[in-house]
């Protein structure tokens, strides 16, 4: 342990700002500056997918039918965290009524895997990988029913750039190409991966032009056959026969009772702000606890980096995750205390088990009962449309899963079931797992002002919360906030909820660029604190200059993004 500390801190010592520290204006530690454009905005994390996105909108479409089109290029183009195999979740602001709209594009598990299934095979968990966690891919689906309320140019128009790129070969970008090869040990052993997302065993080198024939052909089915021609028809016949020969349980008729739902998003108001989120099963109500616990404090008078706000901020996830893992779940099968969680009451009850040292256990509250691996995008039109949407395979490549073919991952969502009768998220058929993918938005007096999302896992709710005090509190840019070095606190109760309570503290991994001050202080109160590779996630923004009358665009350098407008 002292060698790790002592590692950390030379680690910090010599890093300095976590960016380039030459910049003449702005913060040290901002990549670049925000993107100001009139008429449109995209934002994604790859640069390829991001103008096929500016190219839909210059044609005439909507931001919908811009965060279609890239959403596409990207499964192609970034399949190490999205693709059709996997979930989408969107939130989207309708100019023309003025009003935010929610999809849960979430996919059920397989009707014929029951939790006894489990007991009787001897597992304590769901796996990771290969069959068992698959569960209904609900992608296609979201995007057919978002271009039906808010498309305007023809579905195959939208995917014909991914289908070119598909065919011909586009160069693989640098971030991607790593995710990608540590992927292929782990996964070459189920068919149909090997043979569609390696060349000689191998995943792409940085640079390398990658083709897939297959996904082609089965986006070409999609922009003829429409949202039925992946539920019904041959493509769920290719899937279910698949599973079938290879011990799984999804089946064509579990793709054939798919829908995906539309759902009203859910707020608190944070300093006059209101940040919205999608109720569960995702995870983005555990963010806008935070929020209302951390709304106590005064950060006008506590500086970004110090050791108070890297306090406060842990003891309020501790706090926020706790409840996260006693009763986030599909509310289909599970009685959700929501209005309880976002209770600005119940926060302040919450608040006054933060002290001035680290929590070691913490355990769920007790709302008041009500009577009821990963991309993100974000994309703006001339009209005033903004689209904030998240979509994954889970676990970056998914199950490993590879359906004879069609050039696709299967989603390996279902492992974040648990297999403990009578929890919340509990294992049963025809069911949605707990999410951890989630978009978000922020309105100010009614009024849109920020699309946004940070991928990564639990990294999520902790991002959005640190997104919005870094714009709010600590007044920084749309590429400031996103750029500022980060906090990840684990615990115990990730990832799948399976405890309800944290019992060890957990670990404050601090990314490159906090001072080592901050860094003795919070072991001073008690934290563990450490540094890690890579999970502090990965933003993209796109915000209304109300003044100016233009679209500001952010994507952050963690990723290989890139904001761009017209």
């Amino acid at each position: 342990m002292r060698q790790a500390v002592l590692a950390f801190a030379l680690a910090v010592s010599l890093a300095g700002p976590a960016f380039a520290a030459d910049r003449v204006t702005g913060k040290a530690f901002a990549t670049r500056s925000e993107v100001f454009a009139p008429h449109g905005m995209v934002a994604t994390s790859q640069p390829l997918a991001t103008q096929i996105g500016v190219d839909v909108l210059k044609k005439g479409g909507s931001a919908i039918d811009a965060a279609i089109a890239a959403n596409a290029a990207l499964g192609l183009m970034e399949p190490t965290g999205s693709g059709i195999g996997g979930d989408l979740f969107a939130i989207v602001w309708d100019a023309r009524t003025q009003k935010l709209y929610g999809y849960n594009g979430s996919g059920r598990s397989p009707k014929s895997l029951t939790l006894e299934w489990f007991a009787k095979h001897g597992y304590s968990d769901i796996p990771p990988t290969g069959p068992l966690p698959v569960s209904v891919p609900g992608c296609v689906d979201a995007w057919f029913a978002l271009h039906d309320k808010f498309g305007r140019l023809p579905m195959k128009d939208l995917l014909a750039p991914t289908v070119r790129y598909a065919r011909d070969g586009f160069p693989v970008s640098e971030l991607i190409a790593y995710y990608w090869q540590r992927s292929v040990p782990r996964l070459s052993k189920y068919p149909g991966f090997a043979e569609q997302f390696t060349r000689d065993g191998a995943g792409p080198a940085k640079g390398q032009r990658w083709t897939n024939p297959n996904l082609a052909d089965t986006l070409e089915t999609l922009g003829k056959g429409g949202r039925d021609a992946f539920y019904k028809g041959r493509i769920a016949k290719v899937i279910g026969d698949y599973m079938k020969a290879n011990d799984g349980f999804l089946s064509a008729e579990d793709l054939a009772a798919h829908r995906g739902e539309w759902v009203e998003p859910v707020s608190t108001n944070y300093r006059g702000y209101d940040v919205w989120e999608l109720p569960p099963n995702g995870q983005g109500v555990a963010a806008l606890a935070m929020l209302n616990i951390l709304e106590g404090y005064d950060f006008g008078k506590i500086g970004f980096g110090s050791v108070e706000h890297v306090h406060l901020f842990t003891e309020a996830k501790k706090l926020a995750f706790a409840d996260r893992a006693q009763y986030f779940a599909d509310p289909a099968f599970a009685s959700l205390p929501l209005e309880g969680l976002l209770s600005k009451d119940y926060a302040a009850q919450r608040r006054k088990l933060i002290g001035e040292t680290a929590a070691k256990s913490v355990d769920a509250g007790h709302p008041p009962l009500d009577d009821g691996d990963t991309i993100y995008l974000t994309t703006a039109d001339k009209d005033g449309n903004m689209v904030s949407l998240i979509q994954s395979n889970y676990r970056g490549m998914g199950s490993g899963m590879a359906p004879t073919g069609l050039g696709f991952i299967l989603q390996d969502r279902g492992e974040m079931f648990v297999l403990k009768p009578g929890h919340p998220n509990s294992f049963a058929p025809g069911k949605r797992p707990f999410h951890t993918i989630i978009p978000s938005f922020v309105t100010k007096d009614g009024k849109p002002w920020l699309s946004f999302g940070v991928m990564g896992g639990a990294m999520q709710p902790q991002g959005h919360v640190q997104i919005v005090m870094n714009l709010i509190d600590f007044g920084m840019n749309l590429q400031e906030a996103g750029d500022a070095p980060r906090i990840q606190h684990d615990g115990s109760t990730e990832p799948t909820g399976q405890a309800t309570a944290m019992r060890d503290g957990g670990e404050v991994n601090l990314e490159t660029g906090f001072s080592w001050e901050t860094v003795r202080g919070l072991m001073q109160k008690g934290h563990k604190v450490t540094y890690a590779d890579g999970p502090y996630g990965g933003y993209q923004a796109i915000a209304w200059d109300e003044k100016n009358r233009v679209w500001i665009g952010a994507s952050e350098g963690r990723k290989d993004g890139q904001a761009a407008g017209y």
